[in-house]
């Protein structure tokens, strides 16, 4: 093996058509630094790369080459501010899913503001905890977002996958962040005067199952990717049996693709949801909906 520096190692990296951020954030990892020592990188160009590290870094490469998310080979992730475990078992989460956080701690705050104001013409105060629910939970990226933003909120995470649930407790534990677990497709296993909640909240499958885009996903798992023909199915049993489990006056808000606004406003309206709306992200891209329940 030729030793090469730092600044060497890069190169080929970039040269071989690996994005220079990505290969920055690989080496770092191969040498045990934190993502936010780039500038380091610029200061010691001209260190050596041990011949362990040169072969950690380049077996790291050709991963990403191949398409695997930067996320699994690192093996973390940072989501809301959070530092998350990550890996196959569970979706790497995207920036544009911080969209439906904020829009949660919007409506969170108009239930019960942190800093007790007086309400709004708008709010309905809740006394008592909040009773907070994540759909589909993953690696607890939104569960444990929202709990560390809103301690006093009480927060259950729900995931089919018994793998997911094990990442989410991994992260709950390591972020010293207090959650339920619960394993269940989608509502199923949810029930008791105990889950009834002022917000349900979900990042769920919305991918048409004969998507082309699929196959360049195929590092991750694919039951929470693909939802149906129309990539709606998982939606709509959410709709449809979200109500069951909301206080008068809570909110069910939804991720979705970036052309199902407007039919995931419509099954909303259809399952008796009021003030039914959609939610841009950084990119303009109407990339959440939701509703809030207002019947008894």
């Amino acid at each position: 093996m030729i030793t090469l520096s730092l600044a060497q190692a890069l190169n080929a990296a970039t040269a071989r058509g690996l994005e220079r951020l990505d290969a920055q954030w690989l080496l770092l990892h191969a040498l045990g630094k934190p993502t936010q020592g780039r500038a380091w990188l610029l200061t010691h160009d001209t260190d050596t790369l041990a011949p362990a590290a040169q072969a950690t870094f380049d077996a790291a490469v050709q991963r990403r080459l191949s398409g695997e998310p930067l996320a699994y080979i690192t093996g973390t992730r940072e989501f809301f501010g959070l530092p998350l475990q990550v890996d196959a078992r569970v979706l790497d989460p995207r920036p544009d899913t911080e969209t439906l956080v904020e829009w949660a701690l919007e409506v969170l705050n108009e239930q019960t503001p942190v800093h007790p104001a007086p309400p709004s013409v708008h709010a309905e105060l809740v006394e008592g905890p909040l009773h907070i629910l994540d759909l589909g939970t993953g690696s607890g990226a939104i569960a444990l977002a929202l709990k560390h933003n809103r301690p006093d909120a009480q927060v259950t995470a729900v995931d089919a996958s018994r793998d997911a649930l094990a990442v989410a407790h991994t992260n709950a534990l390591a972020l010293n962040l207090q959650v339920e677990l619960i394993q269940s497709h989608w509502l199923k296993n949810v029930s008791g005067p105990c889950h009834t909640f002022h917000l349900i909240v979900s990042n769920p499958p919305y991918i048409a199952a004969a998507d082309p885009h699929l196959t360049a996903l195929h590092h991750e798992p694919l039951q929470a990717l693909a939802s149906g023909a129309d990539g709606l199915d998982d939606i709509r049993q959410i709709t449809t049996q979200a109500s069951a489990h909301l206080h008068p006056g809570g909110w069910l808000l939804l991720e979705h693709g970036y052309d199902q606004a407007e039919p995931v406003r419509a099954l909303l309206t259809a399952a008796g949801f009021a003030n039914v709306q959609s939610r841009r992200d950084l990119n303009g891209i109407e990339r959440c909906s939701g509703g809030r329940w207002t019947h008894v």
